[in-house]
């Protein structure tokens, strides 16, 4: 709960120091008054700074350099969230807390929490379970349909569900979105596969080694010339095993001798029996050479496709056959990667199918969460309008179309699920509800707020509750319905009600005036805490104005003392 507020320099405010002692707030009602631009307000828009929202240097009192808000508050210990918050954040777990705000002619900010630098971020989220505000443009805001779902969920307490959902959805997205790129990279690339694999496949038929080229051309060389080749190998056989062949085995007898008759002559007979059995030898190669030779027509035309086949190759995947083999090789590692991303995309496929199952199920679950809450929504509202003085009125939670099967729910998803939610209402008994925007008049408005922010605050540990004119358009029995309403809530929560209604005014606990006056030509808003009979003044000001009489403060003295006897 708020235990003392502190405003300096901040618009028409010079010096404000309010303190509301636990002792003395702790389930109670404070209100507020004063006339018409007094600056009732103030207050609101010094929490509404202290939440991070955004701030103008208009707001700066003429004449000084900065303007500051600076507020302490206590929560019970049971409130784990918001203790988790300031120990996350680095800022203690004590059951206090204190929050500052500077904000500088040039505009801009500084925030503070327990005297330590905080950023606007960390202070909205722990003013967010600080205090809630309820103001005139919080009516309106009612009637923004995109919010009908936020407080569906919020009296459910379906967040944490909807929270689970939203992740598992943008990670749903996220793999479509990389699924999809993926499968178009490959659609792109299945061109290059084709033609890479027929590519490959044409080496890897053709079967070529390192060299054949080479040995083919030398092939068809001997192909080409085998019948000159054939003659002249035989010729030359015919002279080393004819005649020439018997005048060395003659020769090889006659030296041997010689050199039996002489030894000087030994080595000669050696070197010429030698040369003569070289001679043979060289005959039978001829002989065998000439054996191989074949004067084969079909061969070489085979040779010349073959030298063709290969020419081919070289002029397409490189200049020799070594680097044919490795354009081969190369492909082929090329076509393992794209045969990998192939898998990668069936992985794929499966993760988004898991999570569009993962997703349903969690969709489902939180839609059916939500119309539960519906029904319980509608019920408690009929209960909490019909004591604000509605009657016989019907609140109805209308959902747009559900849909049946998992395509169209996730058709329709978003980050929230797959549900569309509108408030409808009708306070006249037979008549068809109708959207809030459609039919609610401001008085209205203000009871479907005041009824909400009611069954919220039963809801959530948000200690203390401010109320920026909750009473608008509302008199009669209406107001008093409403007074009785406000004052109920603040059995559990500290209330601030800033009001024009002297039925609110008369119930409160703590009474605060609030005042605009001019000092050495300085316009001043200052607040006065009431006491009993300031606050008979102030609530015959309410009641009649200039118009006041004896009977008028009577009324306001029956008021207050009826309230105080209601409160003892």
């Amino acid at each position: 709960m708020l235990c003392e507020l502190r405003i300096k320099n901040l618009a028409l405010i010079e010096s404000l120091h309010l303190c509301f002692q636990p002792k003395n707030c702790e389930g109670s009602l404070i209100v507020m008054t004063g006339e018409t631009g007094a600056g009732k307000s103030i207050m609101l828009k010094a929490l509404r700074l202290l939440s991070g929202k955004r701030a103008s240097a208009d707001w700066v009192r003429k004449g000084e350099e900065s303007c500051e808000v600076e507020a302490l508050f206590e929560f019970a210990s049971d409130h784990t969230k918001l203790l988790a918050r300031l120990t996350e954040s680095g800022f203690g777990g004590e059951e206090q807390i204190v929050i500052k705000r500077i904000i500088g002619r040039n505009g801009r900010s500084r925030f503070y929490i327990n005297n330590s630098i905080a950023s606007a971020k960390m202070v909205s989220a722990l003013t967010d379970e600080l205090f809630d505000i309820a103001s005139q443009h919080d009516q309106q805001y009612l009637l923004r349909t995109g919010i009908h779902l936020d407080l569906l969920d919020t009296v459910g307490e379906n967040w944490g569900q909807r929270e689970l959902f939203g992740k598992k959805y943008r990670l749903w997205q996220q793999k479509k979105a990389e699924l999809s790129s993926v499968v178009q990279r490959e659609q792109q690339q299945q061109q290059r596969r084709d033609f890479l694999s027929f590519q490959v496949a044409e080496i890897r038929e053709a079967a070529p080694l390192p060299g054949e080229d080479e040995e083919l051309i030398a092939e068809k060389r001997r192909l080409k010339n085998a019948q000159s080749l054939i003659d002249l190998s035989q010729a030359s056989y015919q002279l080393l095993s004819g005649e020439l062949g018997d005048g060395l085995r003659l020769l090889r007898q006659n030296i041997t001798q010689l050199s039996s008759l002489d030894e000087g002559a030994v080595q000669l007979a050696e070197e010429i029996s030698d040369y003569s059995f070289l001679a043979e030898d060289y005959a039978q190669k001829l002989r065998r050479y000439q054996d191989s030779l074949e004067n084969n027509p079909y061969r070489l035309e085979q040779v010349n496709e073959r030298l063709d086949l290969l020419a081919q190759l070289k002029r397409k995947y490189g200049e020799t056959l070594e680097q044919v083999l490795q354009f081969a090789e190369k492909g082929e590692f090329e076509l393992e990667q794209l045969e990998k991303r192939e898998k990668e995309i069936a992985v794929l496929r499966q993760e988004v199918a898991t999570l569009r199952r993962l997703l349903y199920e969690i969709g489902q679950e939180l839609s059916e969460r939500r119309q539960r809450t519906a029904v319980a929504l509608e019920q408690a509202m009929e209960k909490e309008l019909s004591s604000l003085s509605f009657g016989r009125c019907a609140f109805i939670v209308n959902f747009a179309d559900i849909p049946q099967n998992q395509q169209d729910a996730l058709k329709e998803a978003g980050p929230a699920g797959w549900d569309s939610v509108e408030f409808y209402f009708t306070a006249n008994p037979g008549e068809e509800p109708k959207p809030l925007a459609k039919i609610a008049s401001g008085g209205e408005l203000s009871r479907l707020l005041l009824a909400l922010k009611c069954l919220l605050a039963s809801r959530d540990k948000v200690e203390t509750v401010i109320f920026d004119e909750v009473d608008t358009g509302v008199g009669g029995e209406a107001a008093e319905a409403v007074a009785r309403k406000v004052r109920q809530l603040a059995e559990h929560h500290q209330v601030f009600c800033i009001t024009h209604l002297p039925q609110i005014a008369a119930r409160g606990g703590v009474h605060l005036q609030v005042v605009k006056s001019v000092t050495d030509n300085r316009t001043r808003t200052s607040v006065a805490l009431l006491d009993h009979e300031q606050r008979v003044s102030e609530l015959v000001r309410m009641l009649a104005g200039d118009s006041a009489t004896a009977q008028t403060e009577i009324w306001a003295r029956d008021l207050l003392r009826s309230h105080c006897r209601q409160k003892n």
